[in-house]
Formats: structure tokens, sequence, C-alpha cells
């Protein structure tokens, strides 16, 4: 117990889950909707999108987040509208975009020279790193994505269960995709800060899924999948500072044991929530 409180002492330690934290609040609320509808990949694709322009902002010598951020913004339109052409559907939309930014990336990391290790963190994420700065530009990005998850909440409920239904009754559906587009845009530029490319969506997916296995409610499952990924990195956190293992990593496989264990639980509990 002395070592995980001898663990705040440290001011790195604090940002790192203060940003986390915030990370995996977000990372949940856009999680639940993106599960149900079957569009989980996105998550994964837009974090390919970001590190070709992380890797094109480090080469120029731009911010990376306030650059990177507009293009998967973009990025995130584009695949809504190219998994709307019926010769596209939205998988090979999110494939398409995905391989191409993710090669763009690759290439610029191979042409110019002194880039691999400012890359190598918006793969596998710099958590331990991120500045005070940092932390409050994340701390009002998530502000709005809250602020507009609940006063969307309505709506996105209505798109994810039924989007014909929705607009059908005069629900400006093409909107608040393009809303919930942006949100998802958002955390995926943050997470790819703090826990990088590779393992963002995990941090998307993971506690939506580990949540529909013990209540069945939307807003059920959008509440629990909030206090799941809020514990998950907690924890995870705490781990990768005992046994100075990769911060990024450790909250996955943290997930992915509480995703084990409610699993189990939801097949002998039966809960009607």
């Amino acid at each position: 117990m002395n070592e995980i409180l001898g663990m705040f002492s440290y001011d790195f330690m604090v940002r790192a889950m203060i940003a986390g934290v915030l990370l995996a609040i977000c990372a949940a609320l856009v999680g639940a909707p993106l599960v149900l509808r079957r569009n989980s990949m996105i998550g994964d694709g837009l974090s390919h999108v970001g590190f070709g322009a992380f890797a094109i902002a480090t080469v120029l010598g731009l911010a990376p987040v306030e650059f990177a951020l507009p293009i998967v913004l973009l990025a995130s339109f584009v695949i809504l509208r190219l998994g709307r052409n019926s010769k596209i559907n939205g998988d090979a939309a999110i494939a398409l975009m995905s391989v191409s930014c993710l090669a763009i990336g690759v290439f610029v990391m191979s042409v110019v020279k002194g880039v691999g290790t400012d890359i190598d963190s918006y793969l596998f994420g710099s958590i331990l790193a991120v500045s005070w700065e940092q932390v409050v530009m994340s701390g009002a990005l998530v502000a709005v994505v809250v602020i507009l998850y609940v006063l969307t909440y309505h709506k996105i409920f209505a798109i994810t269960f039924d989007e014909q239904f929705a607009k059908s009754i005069g629900v400006k559906t093409d909107l608040y995709n393009m809303i919930f587009a942006g949100l998802c845009s958002v955390v995926v530029v943050l997470g790819m800060r703090l826990v990088g490319a590779l393992l963002i969506s995990g941090l998307i997916v993971f506690p939506t899924l580990t949540a529909m296995q013990i209540v069945k409610k939307f807003r059920s499952v959008v509440l629990l999948s909030v206090v799941l990924s809020v514990v998950a990195f907690v924890v995870g956190m705490v781990l990768s500072y005992l046994y100075a293992t990769p911060t990024g990593a450790t909250v996955i496989i943290v997930n992915l044991g509480v995703f084990g264990v409610c699993k189990l639980l939801g097949g002998v509990v039966h809960n009607p929530y």
C-alpha cells in the first residue's frame, strides 16, 4: 500500500493518472454505440489515420494533436460517406482508409531520418510523458465530448438501434452521425497520445463488451462501461508502476482480465438491468 501511495508523489504519475481517467471515461462513452452498431473497428481505423497524421506532423515540426485532430475528423466523415456507397461497405471503407494512412505513416518514417523514436511513442503510447498543458487540453476536449454526448444522448440511442426508423420520425440522422463521428475522432486522437495507436481500440471496445456480459439496457451498459473502464485503467496504471511494465499494454491486459471475470459472472447471474 505504501508503494501505491508513493506513486502519487511523482508529478508525472499524477498527470498520467488524471489524463488516463479522463480518456477512460470518454472511450467508454463512445464505445457503447460503436459496439452495438457493429462498428467496433472504426476506432482502430481512425487510429491508423491518426498515426499517418502524427508522422507528418512530426516531420513538419507541428503540434501532433492539433494537426491530427481535424484530419481524423475528416477521415471519420469520409468513412461514413464511403460506407453508404453500395459498392463499398462499412468494413471495406474502414480498411481502405486505415491501410492507406498507415502506409503513409510508415513511408514517412522510412524516408525521413530521425523521427522513428517520436513515432514509436504514438504506436505504443507515452502516457508518462504527458505535460500539464496536455492534461488541460485533454480535459477541455473531454468536457466537450461529455457535454455533446449528454445533449445528444437520446438521438445517439435512436440511431444506434434503428437509424431508418429514427430518420422516418424526423431525427436528423446525418447530423447526429457526424456529431458522433466527431466524438470518436477526439477520443482516438487523445488515446493515441496516451496508450498508442495499436491499443486505443481496445480501450474503446473492452469496457462495453464487459458491461454487456452483466447488464442489458443501453443506459446501464453505458454507465457500467464507464465505471469498468476507469477501474481497469487505474488498476493497470498501478500494476504498471509496481512491476515496471508498459502502461498501455498493462491497461489492456487488465481490461481483458475484467472481461473474462464478467463473462463468467454473466453466465451465472441473470441481471434484468
